[in-house]
């Protein structure tokens, strides 16, 4: 009802605030590039506004005055020895051969400048302004010769960019070291470097008036479900934004519900992470100037699976796992449990541990809901502040201050030191399942106002209200529950523990249906037969 409500809401809004879809400052797509030289730069020029970064190399072919040439482009986001080594020297010094043997005309310059002196990578012929005006702010180089009217685009492309780095986020003992950049094409390199398949298929979409951001689709064709694969070209192509200038930005706009507090759509900095996951036939969104790939569809139990648990022995892994389980339910639900206990139901708590902790908390002033409140909203501050100031000063704002208002608070008699304990414990175990950690505190602070009015039976009810609103959720058209709702009792192997790979034979079944085997089976390793071994022993 709500989301139908919502919906509505929603549409409203929309129909009173129409904005006409178009470019906003873009050229005009289809105008045509002029046959004039001076022409086609004045209409450029105008274009940029005069940009001090816009340079016009002006040059005459080979030795003849007739068949003048401009190279446009914009400096800092070209590599200049590529221009001069492979564009300019060929043209200016190259094609008087070319010229003698009448191999060079103006109508046909850009095809025979192409096959036969320019000797770049990559190169393409446009006819419009507004293509001309895109290639040159991707950073490529135009070539305009007079007398015809199309150009030449020269892949020149030579940004600095940030090394290869290992993500700071995403920490792996066991795993490569490795993580994305800001470059959307180094990205992608990775990625075909881990992944060595010609089924692996990218496609390039462009989105944001303004920004004209490259975002790449990448997926398996023979692994991913067709559906999903046009689900999500849908939903990035239908956007009209001003700017995309990060993952952030298109994640919203793309989950199935934006009013949950449940991230419908993954995030993460590793590659191998990317290629795990396409492997299993979900879809890659990358956008150049971040280094975050979302990834979908994603699933509820995606948010407590680690790198690490593959790189690791299956046991301890397992145990691992169910240590993050335990610390988001200790994230969730620690705080709630202790204002019901305390409030509600103190016949649960053992005699000794009651009196101790009613002589901690006597002469505090305020009720214990309000002092997890109270404290659930420091946490939150001194978590803040640490994450924005500087890397040094941040830790110490976060220690010295959970130390020094914690045991102030404590000694003047406002806060309860239980109360302490067991939000610094809920900190911490927070930290076990990062993907969660902004759900985690929104249930946390919800659970506890519904603890303190009715103690274990408002946890209760949220709890009840929190597993109906997960079981609703969908992700791309997938179950966010899966494999638990609906049941999957083959892809449990990867749910409550890690087996050992030669056990998960198949794709999760709500994801990879479309090509479920991904390994043969009876791979377990085994000792050779000893009796061979004595057979072989003899024969010799």
């Amino acid at each position: 009802m709500f989301r139908r409500l919502a919906r509505k809401l929603g549409f409203l809004s929309a129909s009173r605030h129409q904005i006409p879809k178009h470019r906003s400052g873009a050229p005009e797509e289809r105008q045509p590039l002029s046959a004039r030289l001076d022409e086609n730069l004045k209409t450029l020029r105008e274009l940029f506004g005069g940009s001090i970064d816009l340079t016009i190399r002006e040059f005459i072919v080979g030795s003849r005055p007739d068949l003048r040439a401009a190279l446009v482009f914009l400096s800092g986001l070209v590599d200049k020895g590529t221009i001069d080594n492979q564009i300019l020297r060929p043209l200016m010094v190259e094609s008087v051969l070319a010229e003698k043997e009448g191999r060079l005309s103006p109508a046909q310059a850009p095809e025979q400048m192409a096959a036969g002196l320019i000797t770049a990578c990559a190169t393409k012929q446009i006819d419009t302004v507004g293509a001309a005006a895109h290639s040159i702010v991707s950073g490529e180089t135009l070539l305009l010769i007079n007398g015809s009217g199309k150009a030449l685009v020269v892949d020149t492309r030579g940004w600095r960019s940030r090394n290869v780095e290992e993500p700071e986020a995403e920490v792996v003992v066991h795993g490569p070291r490795e993580g994305f950049t800001e470059d959307l094409h180094i990205n992608l390199a990775q990625l075909r470097r881990k992944l060595r398949n010609p089924d692996l298929t990218i496609e390039v979409v462009t989105l944001g008036r303004q920004t004209r951001t490259d975002v790449a689709i990448i997926y398996l064709r023979k692994v991913a479900n067709p559906k999903v694969v046009e689900e999500v070209r849908q939903r990035l192509q239908q956007l009209d934004i001003d700017a995309a200038l990060a993952s952030g930005y298109i994640e919203e706009y793309i989950e199935d519900n934006s009013f949950s507090p449940f991230a419908t759509v993954a995030n993460t900095e590793r590659p191998d992470v990317v290629v795990a996951k396409l492997l299993e036939g979900r879809v890659a969104i990358a956008v150049n100037g971040t280094p975050f790939v979302l990834t979908v569809p994603m699933l509820m139990v995606e948010s407590f699976q680690s790198p690490d648990d593959y790189y690791s022995r299956p046991y301890y892994a397992t145990v691992v796992r169910w240590v993050r389980y335990a610390g988001f339910a200790m994230s969730v639900l620690g705080p709630p449990a202790y204002v019901a206990l305390t409030t509600f139901h103190q016949e649960l708590i053992p005699t000794p541990l009651l009196i101790s902790m009613a002589v901690a908390r006597e002469g505090t002033p305020f009720p214990v809901v309000l002092e997890a409140l109270i404290m659930g909203l420091m946490f939150e501050v001194l978590r803040e502040a640490g994450i924005r100031l500087p890397r040094p000063v941040g830790q110490a704002v976060s220690i010295v201050g959970a130390l020094v208002i914690g045991e102030s608070a404590v000694r003047a008699g406002l806060i309860a030191a239980p109360m302490v304990i067991v939000t610094a414990a809920t900190a911490i175990a927070s930290f076990t399942v990062p993907a969660q950690a902004d759900a985690a505190a929104l249930l946390r602070l919800s659970f506890t106002v519904l603890a303190g009015a009715m103690g274990a039976f408002g946890i209760g009810i949220g709890l009840m209200g929190t597993l109906i609103h997960l079981a609703s959720l969908r992700s791309f058209g997938t179950p966010y529950l899966s494999p638990l709702a609906p049941l999957s009792t083959e892809d449990l192997k990867d749910v409550l523990v890690r087996a050992p790979w030669w056990t998960m034979l198949t794709r999760p079944r709500a994801i990879g249906w479309h090509n479920p085997w991904r390994q043969q089976a009876l791979q377990r390793p085994a000792p050779p037969d000893r009796a061979e071994k004595t057979d072989e022993g003899s024969g010799d």
